[in-house]
């Protein structure tokens, strides 16, 4: 009889043992997910804020004029370091970023040329932030990747229509009477 019951403790202590594993485990698995979901978070912060500093350089960039080359997008992100087209030395940005969703480099955003009007994360992973963007990321709002959040400067005379061309009836501009 007394060994009967040594016998049914070790089982009940056991299946307490094996319970309070499970719910560890769980613990652990739960504090996991709030983890990455906080780092995720937090990358997804810093890419905004990295990727307008980009946004600012290059409009700095663009904006700054040296010897009549005012209006020129950056030929490399190196050049927002060091603007070329000065003789002192001109920043538009502080260092260079790595895309924080990735670690990586970032995609850049060419003009036909082939200079830099902008950049983009390549990271596949959905956004948490939907909505409720700042104006200048308003483009932002539904993005089902941070590799759709693209950081372009586009000059404000890109934005407007010439309306001093005459339109055609179909809306589109037929060009300037002087260079036709």
């Amino acid at each position: 009889m007394i060994l009967s019951c040594c016998h049914n403790q070790r089982g009940a202590t056991l299946l307490t043992i094996l319970v309070m594993m499970v719910l560890l485990g769980l613990a652990a698995g739960m504090a996991g997910t709030t983890w990455k979901t906080a780092r995720q978070r937090e990358r997804e912060a810093e890419l905004l804020f990295r990727g307008d500093q980009y946004r600012r350089a290059i409009e700095g960039y663009y904006r700054f004029s040296h010897g009549g080359m005012k209006g020129l997008y950056p030929a490399r992100l190196e050049d927002l370091i060091k603007d070329p087209r000065s003789l002192e030395t001109r920043r538009h940005i502080r260092q260079l970023f790595n895309d924080p969703m990735t670690g990586g480099d970032w995609v850049l955003i060419t003009e036909p040329g082939g200079r830099i009007r902008g950049v983009r994360s390549s990271s596949q992973l959905e956004p948490f932030q939907q909505d409720n963007f700042a104006q200048k990321n308003e483009r932002f709002v539904g993005a089902r990747e941070y590799a759709a959040w693209e950081f372009v400067y586009e000059p404000p005379a890109a934005n407007k229509t010439n309306s001093s061309s005459p339109k055609t009836g179909d809306g589109t501009t037929t060009g300037n009477a002087a260079g036709s």
